[in-house]
């Protein structure tokens, strides 16, 4: 009989989108009327910028004729995307990072989650908390976070707090960890990482010979001059860090699916033996193994956003939510809420009232106000007391939301 990986039984319950859905479908069997709004998983609702699907349409039309038909792509990626990305996200903010180093991918999701194949199972990993899930649960699914105790955590993780005490801005841990997952703005609290906070993470990598994997997938939504848009920012951080960026909220591909991680030329792991590999050339063997890359329709759609037009539209886009974000706000601090995040990211991390969890809330505004949230639970021992609103969804939606908690509240 085929045994199973019985690390997956250590996963506590259900996951934690799955479970929001199974009760919200529940109410909604109980309550066929209640009008549902839901702003818990950050799903955009806006279409996609036109330049996109202009392009998509071109690739489509491209695909029916013989002469420019194309079948299987580079696992790296079309050319053409990845130059466009180390032109406009990097080297026009006088960054250095080269097409070669650029992997395009179906989402950052899959990255976040599969990047940790390529690094021994006894490497010791530190992580935010509360963050989003697939980093931590990815590890326990390959057996590298050990057993869980008591307290909600796992044995062999080296937990970051991220609490209003410090900001949400995580610390280096005494001990020394081997890989480092940092998310800035971060999913769910909204906050951001400055340059002096991840200058420290650079040094603390350096000195631990520690690889950072550093999530930037809402870098678009930074509206401060002072928040790095990316880790390469930070002098040193190209020997030490691996970056994850994705277009499913730059410009609505959440359905569509693509992302993309830079692994610099010269950020290297190390044999049992002490001899430096190159991460990148690992990443490629992966990629070329078990992927057969993202469709051609899809790269040319996000590669219409490099354009003057294209970052006008995304512009547009990201605005957008930002509005939402400020209404969300503004109305939970009329309804008494304490809030965090907003600012640089469409994210919303609320406090909890009377002390409640994070369930318990969640069950009220269900049961209350008829509005979906995410339970900080979810995310992290640390996210206890917290709940997550998105700004993903439709300004109507968002401003009726807002007025049934202050109006009802």
């Amino acid at each position: 009989m085929a045994r199973i990986n019985e690390n997956y039984l250590k996963l506590p319950g259900n996951y934690l989108f799955a479970e929001i859905a199974k009760r919200v479908k529940k109410f909604q069997a109980d309550n066929p009327n209640a009008k549902i709004i839901r702003l818990g998983i950050g799903d955009v609702t806006q279409p996609l910028p036109q330049v996109c699907i202009d392009a998509m349409i071109s690739a489509a039309k491209e695909l029916g004729n013989v002469e420019t038909f194309r079948g299987y792509g580079p696992e790296q990626g079309y050319e053409f995307l990845r130059e466009k990305i180390a032109e406009w996200n990097y080297k026009r903010r006088g960054l250095k990072v080269d097409a070669e180093e650029i992997f395009i991918s179906d989402g950052s999701k899959c990255d976040c989650g599969n990047i940790q194949e390529i690094f021994r199972l006894d490497c010791k990993i530190a992580i935010a908390d509360p963050v989003y899930p697939v980093y931590l649960d990815t590890n326990v699914m390959a057996g590298r976070a050990g057993d869980l105790n008591a307290d909600g955590k796992f044995s062999r993780v080296t937990y970051l707090p991220c609490t209003a005490a410090n900001n949400f801005s995580p610390t280096p841990p005494e001990n020394k960890v081997d890989l480092i997952y940092l998310c800035s703005p971060n999913n769910p609290t909204g906050t951001t990482l400055d340059k002096a906070a991840l200058k420290i993470w650079v040094d603390y990598a350096k000195k631990n010979d520690a690889v950072i994997l550093y999530d930037a997938a809402y870098a678009a939504y930074i509206t401060e001059e002072n928040i790095p848009r990316s880790i390469y920012e930070v002098e040193g951080a190209r020997d030490v860090a691996i970056e994850f960026r994705s277009f499913s909220k730059t410009a609505g591909f959440t359905g569509t699916r693509c992302g993309y991680v830079v692994i610099p030329e010269n950020l290297c792991g190390t044999t049992s033996d002490g001899k430096k590999i190159p991460l990148k050339n690992l990443w490629l063997r992966r990629q070329t193994t078990k992927f057969n890359g993202t469709a051609y329709i899809v790269q040319r759609g996000a590669a219409a956003i490099y354009s003057d037009e294209g970052q006008v539209q995304v512009k547009t886009l990201v605005d957008y939510y930002m509005t939402n974000a400020k209404i969300i706000r503004d109305g939970l601090s009329a309804a008494g809420l304490k809030t965090f995040g907003g600012i640089n990211a469409p994210y919303i991390w609320l406090k909890t009232p009377e002390n409640i969890s994070s369930w318990e809330f969640f069950d009220r505004l269900l049961k209350n106000f008829h509005i979906v949230g995410t339970p900080g639970a979810g995310f992290g021992p640390c996210g206890e007391g917290y709940l997550r609103l998105t700004a993903f969804g439709s300004r109507e939606n968002t401003l009726t939301a807002m007025n049934r908690l202050v109006t009802s509240g």
